[in-house]
């Protein structure tokens, strides 16, 4: 991995800003002198039944045990204690529906209100604590409630992404033995109402009878569309509500207790279900909300712009910021529905004062331009913040210019699914920043950059090809995942294989240091694409594109897309029958079953029809070429190719 990048000049925060902010820099040397009861102290910010007796058992390592001894509830730290310290009446939740003037706000009391009526009505049903419970949503509070329901009464959510397909349903229902799904009706999408209900059906329809254990379907009503319901499995969502109080007792959870499932891409084509547990992944979720956002709850109203199908909504719109009890926006639509001006619109509206978003969306505005943006009062602003990939400079100094105003602290945030919140971002009131990298590791977070032996690299204040290395965690943290839902050994395997000898994570991404010793994340060196911040495996697309009769063979590869970081390449070989069809029909047809098995997102940007894909020896197809291919790029070394000459049949069918 080679490239080159000009240092850049350091922004630091204005002396206000760093004057409130709630980090300062002793917190790093706090840590650095005694980790562990750094992270007492953070867990301590919590509300807990019974104490903690032991911050870390790391002798059963990889797998973690923090906060031994200890038992909480997870909703009442997200609601209950709110009210009970009197801020009841303060806004949870400001919600936008995507239809302009659908919209409705929350208070702690009324969210506490809905989340007992929910727990009660999963109780009712049957769920118990250690059950699964299969989420598929759009952004509406009652999915909000819906996850701190099941964490009221100890159910693992696993939430999946409303814009899946049945089939991607079915594998994260049926791999969880999901006991119940809570779905709506249906779902907004630039402007148009969709149903999803249906969704729900067909997964349920296509699993295997003996491997069905869902009993009941609750349903939202959204749209008001018609929507078939089987008797004696479905039930609306707000006629159960209506039959069941709103007081509720929360049972006290081992700090171990698993809190959710949520899938994500792996590199076999089978999504893997990774675990997170109670007390960790909260105390980390609301230390980094506080610190890295530098909230003031009862002042802020804070934006995450993110799906709660993937893991920044659960850590930065659900637990983080109602553990904090935070006002937030929750946002159902897309930033160009009904038209461009819609995200600013809410800023404006709400006041929103911290904003946190994808670096794809950062771009898309940067596309429509700054006199778009500067049509609207964001003067609320005060903090922004970036998540999913690593955001490139140019898109760092727009958004600080045109929506910070040149003021406004920038906190760029690397995290994955797997470690349950941030672990590497500045801290607005206290770090430099440098435009484009993530800065160094939270206070209590151990990460290092090192080669193929496991020996750190040195600072270098240029992209040398020799100072790329591999980003791992040497240490473990709270909030990292605790296992693969049914697969220890894939677990291990996964994430701890490569530097098992040192007992390090390794996180899949390049990274180097810069020349004060800064982290600058270069992306995912596995089989597993970043696409606007969601992670889609090689295998997966592959999979669905074979699955079409006319297909004999399929590679994909990510390709450097300028506006969603990634974008996805397949190339095709067709079945004889299949030739006689028009390619670009072809194209259309292998493009939407893409988006029939796995979801839109997935859809490649191109497809290539070509007589023959690049092999080593042993029938290994060579991406890292294909890759080259994509991007237009030299090739790299084709010794261990089968047939060089490949390429030009390659290119010549471009």
């Amino acid at each position: 991995m080679t490239e080159t990048q000009p240092e850049l000049p350091l922004f630091p925060p204005s002396a206000e800003f760093a004057a409130s902010a709630n980090a300062t820099a002793a917190m790093y040397d706090e840590a650095d002198a005694d980790r562990l009861a750094f992270w007492a102290t953070q867990a301590n910010r919590l509300s807990w039944n019974t104490p903690f007796t032991e911050v870390l058992d790391w002798s059963g390592a990889p797998f973690a045990k923090w906060f031994g001894g200890g038992k909480l509830n997870v909703a009442f730290n997200c609601v209950d204690r709110h009210v009970l310290a009197g801020h009841g009446d303060r806004v949870a939740i400001h919600w936008e529906g995507e239809p302009v003037g659908d919209a409705r706000s929350l208070t702690y009391a009324e969210l506490k209100d809905e989340v007992c009526r929910a727990a009660n009505v999963l109780t009712d049903l049957g769920v118990t604590a250690g059950d699964r419970v299969a989420i598929y949503m759009p952004m509406v509070p009652e999915a909000v409630v819906a996850m701190l329901a099941c964490a009221r009464v100890g159910a693992l959510h696993s939430v999946v992404f409303a814009g899946y397909s049945s089939t991607a349903l079915r594998a994260r229902i049926e791999d969880a033995e999901a006991k119940m799904v809570i779905t709506t009706d249906g779902q907004f999408r630039r402007g148009a109402a969709v149903p999803l209900k249906t969704g729900v059906d067909e997964a349920l329809e296509g699993l295997d009878p003996d491997a069905n254990t869902v009993e009941h379907v609750l349903v939202v009503r959204r749209t008001g569309m018609d929507t078939p319901m089987t008797a004696g499995r479905d039930l609306w969502w707000d006629e159960a509500m209506s039959t069941v109080s709103n007081e509720h007792t929360p049972q006290a959870f081992d700090s171990e207790h698993p809190l959710f499932l949520l899938y994500t891409s792996g590199t076999t084509g089978k999504p893997k279900g990774v675990v997170h547990s109670s007390a960790g992944f909260l105390t980390q979720a609301a230390y980094t909300h506080y610190y890295v956002f530098d909230l003031k709850p009862e002042t802020d109203v804070y934006w995450c712009t993110a799906d709660i199908g993937w893991v920044t909504g659960h850590t930065y719109i659900v637990y983080g910021p109602l553990a904090n009890g935070a006002t937030q926006v929750l946002y159902e639509g897309t930033p160009a529905s009904p038209d461009e001006h819609r995200h600013f619109q809410v800023i404006d509206k709400y006041g929103v004062t911290i904003y946190y978003t994808a670096p794809t969306v950062i771009r898309t505005f940067m596309r429509w331009g700054r006199e778009l943006v500067r049509e609207h009062d964001l003067s609320s602003l005060r903090l922004l913040g970036s998540v999913g990939e690593p955001i490139n400079p140019e898109a760092w100094r727009w958004y600080r210019h045109v929506m910070g105003q040149d003021n406004t602290p920038i906190v760029d945030t690397w995290w994955q699914t797997e470690t349950g919140a941030a672990m590497i971002a500045p801290l607005p009131g206290v770090t430099h920043c440098k435009p484009g990298s993530a800065m160094r590791a939270l206070p209590g977070i151990s990460a290092k950059i090192v080669d193929d032996d496991g020996n750190e690299l040195a600072p270098s204040p240029d992209f040398g090809e020799h100072t790329t290395g591999y980003l791992v965690l040497d240490k473990p943290w709270p909030a990292m995942l605790r296992g693969i839902w049914g697969d220890p050994d894939r677990f291990v395997e996964t994430y701890w294989s490569r530097f098992a000898e040192q007992g390090w994570y390794f996180a899949g991404d390049g990274a180097r240091y810069g020349s004060d010793g800064e982290i600058w994340v270069l992306g995912r060196i596995d089989d597993v694409m970043n696409v606007s911040g969601h992670r889609i495996s090689t295998a997966e697309v592959e999979s669905a594109l074979v699955g079409h009769a006319g297909v004999a063979e399929a590679a994909v590869v990510g390709a450097t897309d300028a506006t969603t970081g990634q974008a996805i390449c397949a190339f095709v070989i067709l079945k004889e029958h299949a030739k006689e069809l028009g390619r670009d029909d072809m194209v259309h047809e292998l493009r939407a079953e893409v988006a029939r098995e796995i979801s839109p997102i997935a859809k490649p940007r191109e497809i290539h029809v070509v007589p023959e894909l690049p092999k080593t020896r042993s029938g290994k197809i060579m991406r890292r070429l294909l890759r080259d291919v994509a991007e237009g790029r030299p090739l790299g070394d084709t010794s261990a190719l089968l047939d060089a000459s490949v390429f030009e049949a390659i290119r010549a069918a471009k």
